[in-house]
């Protein structure tokens, strides 16, 4: 059996100097060509803008999901509110077209109906659906009013609300409806 000579690793000589003497980064920097070095640098400044890149596109995409997330829960019931509109104008007009004398004869079927009306009113307001509902003499709004026709009436001023035909309704802050009005087109008050 032959004896086993050991033989020392093999070892990089850039890189044997460093390891036996322990030098200090400084004298390190020395071994490495001075463009390697900006180089180098360069592309960790590089890494580090990618990086900090990274993260706001990440934050921002963060924020983003939230106010979507909160958009969906508060609008997202925009359709069915629009839906439930005609069902509120049909209850209203049937007890705006019920006179005394019907009212009278059929007390608990008009009673039904105002139940009807109010319980819709308090659902829709549980899930942020306000009426529009302007006075008459009120300054046209072209935000929440839609004009339907405009006539002189004496007595009032241009621009004045003059009569009623629908409420309107409001999301949170969302236009569902525009109340249907008329719209005074005098020149004088």
């Amino acid at each position: 059996m032959a004896q086993d000579k050991k033989r020392p690793p093999e070892t990089d000589p850039a890189v044997e100097p460093l390891t036996e003497a322990g030098i200090e980064l400084e004298e390190f920097e020395e071994f490495i060509e001075a463009e390697e070095l900006d180089a180098l640098r360069a592309e960790r400044d590089e890494l580090r803008d990618r990086f900090m890149r990274a993260l706001a596109d990440a934050e921002n995409s963060r924020k983003r999901a939230e106010r979507d997330r909160r958009e969906a829960e508060q609008y997202g019931g925009t359709r069915l509110a629009r839906d439930l509109l005609p069902v509120y104008d049909n209850l209203k007009r049937a007890l705006d077209a019920a006179s005394d004398d019907t009212r009278s004869q059929a007390a608990a079927l008009i009673e039904g109906v105002e139940l009807t009306l109010r319980e819709l009113t308090n659902v829709m307001s549980k899930h942020g659906v306000k009426a529009i509902a302007p006075a008459i003499g009120e300054v046209f709004d072209p935000q929440l009013h839609q004009a339907m026709f405009e006539a002189p009436l004496p007595g009032t001023k241009a621009g004045q609300i003059i009569q009623v035909m629908s409420e309107g309704f409001l999301l949170h802050d969302r236009l569902l409806r525009p109340a249907q009005v008329g719209v005074s087109s005098n020149t004088q008050g």
